[in-house]
């Protein structure tokens, strides 16, 4: 049993902070090095959702963009304190991760939305949970205490006057045995990621309580944005511009050519993981890039991680969301919405194709595709 996400939060961010005002010197003589090329170093872990990043470098974003790109593989553990290391440039991840980090001093920003619609908090259908505030003093598995699924659930409580840290009790199992401890009865309720969502709602076990690809305000909100080493930014600006431009092209690409995307990622060994499975996992992601939405959502997700505790009490969003994101040149909703890709024949994914996946996968075997193992 499991109760101090609070704590949690504070400590991690503080990890980071720590780690980055340890190495201010280090990180920005490697940045202004940078600034006399057209090199950048992009940090990636080797998720599904990631696969914005591979196809950039793939079908050759970058080089369109003049840059010449360097892929840095990172753990999960050490993939934040990496950056503020000055280990590598630019990447896209979840914007609730870092902004407890960024309130307390981390320089990175956000300059541009990638995906939504991953996040799920469920009950058993026959539960008489019907909605957020029935979880109340119950049992909530999560896949790791600090993982994206773990931090939706704390929003949304929060946001119906449920104090995550006293009022319901966390549960941890490992992502593929989520549904298997809801039918044993072990949890209430879980708090999981796509395709593990939809998955077991297909197979009749549960129902969405809270949804993050359906329900409002979540659901035009961006769980992965471009974040981008304050350092190299104000070494920079040219080739950040350039790279996130490379991303969110890659990222309309992607939403696009989901089969051809989840292709390129496996075949290009990023991941471990089948085609098949690749692109059941894609399909479930909305990669419609937005640079307004990324703003949107650093001031939405702000908001409500204050309302759950996982911001300090004293913190203004506007002034945390204003130093989190910046805009960048060339990079506008107005130049996304004029952005051309291509359509490859045969690259989507079809309700008959998707209804085969869910009779054959299980939870166990598309689990680790994902951006929700622990931290």
């Amino acid at each position: 049993m499991i109760n101090t996400g609070r704590n949690l939060f504070w400590m991690v961010g503080l990890a980071a902070l720590l780690a980055s005002a340890g190495c201010g010197k280090n990180t920005e003589q490697a940045a202004q090095q940078a600034a006399k090329s057209n090199k950048i170093r992009v940090g990636y872990v080797g998720i599904t959702c990631e696969a914005p990043i591979f196809t950039a470098v793939e079908k050759g974003f970058f080089k369109e963009e003049g840059l010449e790109v360097e892929l840095v593989r990172c753990e999960w553990k050490n993939y934040k304190d990496v950056l503020a290391l000055g280990g590598y440039d630019i990447t896209h991840h979840l914007i609730m991760y870092f902004l407890k980090p960024i309130e307390q001093g981390l320089d990175v920003k956000f300059t541009g939305g990638i995906h939504r619609g991953c996040l799920r908090v469920q009950a058993p259908v026959k539960s008489n949970i019907k909605t957020v505030k029935d979880l109340r003093g119950k049992r909530i598995g999560v896949p790791g205490m600090g993982t994206p699924p773990f931090i939706f659930a704390n929003r949304v409580l929060g946001a119906n006057g449920i104090d995550a840290s006293k009022d319901v009790t966390w549960l941890v199992y490992p992502t593929g045995e989520l549904g298997l401890a809801l039918e044993k009865g072990e949890v209430d309720a879980i708090a999981d990621s796509e395709p593990i969502g939809s998955m077991l709602v297909a197979q009749g076990k549960v129902k969405n309580i809270a949804d993050q690809a359906n329900d409002a305000p979540y659901n035009e909100e961006y769980c992965c944005a471009v974040i981008v080493s304050g350092a190299y930014l104000k070494a920079n600006p040219a080739n950040a511009a350039a790279a996130t431009r490379a991303m969110l092209k890659a990222a309309k690409w992607v939403e696009t050519n989901p089969k051809a995307a989840a292709e390129l990622s496996v075949k290009g060994k990023y991941l471990a993981s089948t085609v098949d499975q690749n692109t059941f996992a894609i399909s479930h992601l909305r990669y419609i890039p937005s640079v307004t939405g990324a703003q949107k959502a650093v001031v939405s997700a702000s908001e409500e991680m204050k309302i759950a505790g996982m911001l300090s009490p004293s913190t203004d969003v506007a002034k945390l969301a204003e130093k989190a994101f910046v805009r960048l040149d060339g990079v506008t909703d107005e130049w996304l919405e004029s952005l051309q890709v291509e359509t490859i024949a045969d690259a989507q994914v079809t309700p008959k194709w998707l209804k085969r996946q869910y009779a054959r996968m299980n939870p166990k075997d598309v689990f680790c595709g994902l951006c929700i193992q622990p931290f």
